[in-house]
């Protein structure tokens, strides 16, 4: 029993003498695997938490320290796999928000072409449907350049391209709501 005990300081030292290369290489690959799933845009916060712990792994070894960077090498994995999931989550909740804005905006564009229509058959002026009209082909450019990036994966631009276009529209259709209709003369 005692001769366990005299070498199981041995046996420990020897084990953490080298620098931990597998667990700093499958961090490493951790980290990657969650830059691929998009966790750089969708899980900031936990894909630094894991390339910090990584590069505190990487000092470590620097420093001989080959128990702590043992210790920081597996909490970067971990760290990167969390970030991963999570990246997939907001991944799918952009991608979410972004089809709903689109057809929150689609549903909106259908909305005013019906008002430029009642407008022009009470033959309110050319240049109260101007704007309207701008607005309109505004809205369904956005909603082309919105389904351009959901189709390529980007969700956030397909947000960002549709954000705003809303509240263009409403105003656009409260403009037709207030304009006057021309009178039509008949001559007697």
């Amino acid at each position: 029993m005692r001769r366990l005990l005299l070498i199981l300081p041995v046996i420990l030292t020897a084990a953490c003498s080298e620098p931990p290369q597998k667990e700093l290489n499958q961090a490493q690959g951790a980290i990657d695997a969650a830059r691929a799933a998009g966790a750089e845009q969708y899980a900031k916060d936990e894909y630094s938490a894991a390339a910090s712990s990584l590069q505190k792994a990487h000092d470590a070894v620097d420093q001989r320290d080959y128990r702590q960077a043992l210790s920081y090498a597996l909490d970067a994995r971990e760290r990167a796999q969390d970030a991963a999931r999570a990246a997939a989550d907001g991944k799918a909740a952009a991608r979410s928000k972004a089809e709903s804005s689109i057809i929150a905006l689609s549903s909106e564009v259908k909305r005013l072409d019906a008002k430029i229509k009642a407008a022009e058959a009470a033959r309110v002026a050319p240049r109260d449907l101007h704007g309207a009209r701008a607005a309109e082909q505004d809205a369904r450019n956005a909603l082309q350049e919105a389904g351009t990036s959901l189709a390529k994966g980007d969700y956030k631009a397909a947000g960002d391209a549709v954000a705003g276009q809303t509240g263009r529209i409403d105003a656009a259709i409260k403009a037709l709501d207030t304009a006057p209709a021309r009178v039509v003369r008949r001559k007697r």
